[in-house]
């Protein structure tokens, strides 16, 4: 064997998919240096999403002075990759952790991503990468948006930035402005869930009390979103009502296609397509792969299954490892998985095996490379 790649997933609650990445290449050279180990941690558009594209494509983080969650000022940063492309994450600027202790979703806003964007834009990006995730704001993207020009106009006429909790008082919509900076950039959004914009499955139900919002304030904040949507369908003639993933982070899924033009897109696909999967599948004899626990949602398009389905038209095998193997995941093996194995060695619970996790995963990686190498 002289060529493997390493695509993990995080394993939520242990380790980063950085550490896995490091964890597993670290066992493979333990049996044998020679093997090349391509490294690649899976970005899902959470925090982190930056740190994992350019230690992936050695990229490199720019930092620029933005609007945070409450409108105060701020620095944050994105990725720069190569081929005019850029990466923003909009944890950096509006994430759960920058309000710790005063969240607020009525209040805060995305504005500081729109001003990521358009820094990158000025700067030469053609290409923008929009990670969603791990937010604090449940305004439907529409900070974001006004930050790269849209104007959202209220009863009296007075354009204002909305928030959740003053979706309801938006009466008209000009994205003239914001299209225009945009003309020719192309935007790809990593959306990993797919709840719709309101509802009982929406972002506010759903997403709201982990970000500060209590009862009333869910009612409040869904029924802004119900607005938001009836403004864009009668402005934009775009109906986010029935798009899968609007409602990520705070409904911003339907902001950036609505407002935005970008596409919704599963982060692991987002990743392969600009690591250039398939082309470094050419020459790799093995692909390694894994997540916390494996089951039957791990069919739906999540980390494992979008690698074994590419690896699989390239005719390279795929091993995963995983904390947990769960119920229903027998026709995985029909979509490029060769292999499954769980590191736990014992029967112990999850938090007491989540300490091990290292440990286990080296053990596991290594004993499966002596099959192998044997």
């Amino acid at each position: 064997m002289k060529r493997v790649i390493v695509i993990p997933d995080s394993f939520k609650g242990t380790m980063s998919s950085s550490e896995v990445c490091r964890t597993m290449e670290s066992a493979i050279h333990e049996i044998n240096s020679a093997i090349e180990v391509i490294t690649i941690p899976v970005a899902d558009g959470g925090e982190g999403s930056v740190e994992a594209f350019l230690k992936a494509l050695r990229g490199e983080k720019v930092y620029c002075k933005v609007t945070g969650p409450f409108f105060e000022e701020m620095e944050a940063f994105y990725g720069r990759l190569e081929q005019d492309t850029a990466v923003v994450e909009m944890a950096a600027c509006s994430g759960l952790p920058l309000v710790e202790g005063r969240e607020d979703p009525m209040l805060t806003t995305t504005y500081g991503v729109g001003e990521l964007m358009l820094d990158a834009i000025e700067k030469g990006a053609k290409k923008l990468i929009v990670g969603l995730g791990g937010s604090c704001t449940n305004d439907g993207g529409v900070g974001a948006a006004a930050a790269l020009g849209a104007r959202f106009y209220n009863t009296e006429g007075e354009t204002f930035i909305p928030t959740g909790g003053t979706l309801k008082d938006i009466v008209r919509i000009d994205i003239e402005t914001c299209r225009e900076k945009l003309k020719g950039i192309e935007i790809i959004t990593m959306c990993d869930i797919d709840n719709p914009l309101y509802g009982k499955q929406g972002a506010a139900y759903i997403f709201g009390p982990q970000k500060g919002a209590d009862e009333k304030m869910v009612e409040v904040l869904d029924n802004g979103l119900r607005h938001l949507q009836e403004v864009i369908q009668n402005a934009l003639k775009i109906d986010v009502s029935v798009l899968k993933g609007a409602g990520a982070a705070g409904g911003m899924g339907a902001g950036m296609v609505a407002f935005l033009g970008s596409k919704l897109q599963m982060g692991i696909e987002t990743v392969l397509d600009v690591v250039g999967f398939e082309e470094l599948l050419e020459g790799t004899d093995l692909v390694f792969t894994g997540e916390g626990k494996i089951d039957a949602q791990s069919l739906s398009g999540k980390v494992v299954m979008g690698v074994a389905k590419r690896a699989k038209s390239k005719g390279v095998p795929v091993m995963v490892l995983v904390g947990a193997i769960g119920e229903g995941i027998e026709p995985i093996y029909d979509e490029g998985v060769t292999a499954i194995f769980s590191i736990n060695r014992a029967p112990i619970p999850f938090e007491e095996a989540r300490y091990q996790s290292v440990e286990n995963l080296y053990f596991m990686m290594k004993n499966v490379m002596k099959v192998i190498e044997r």
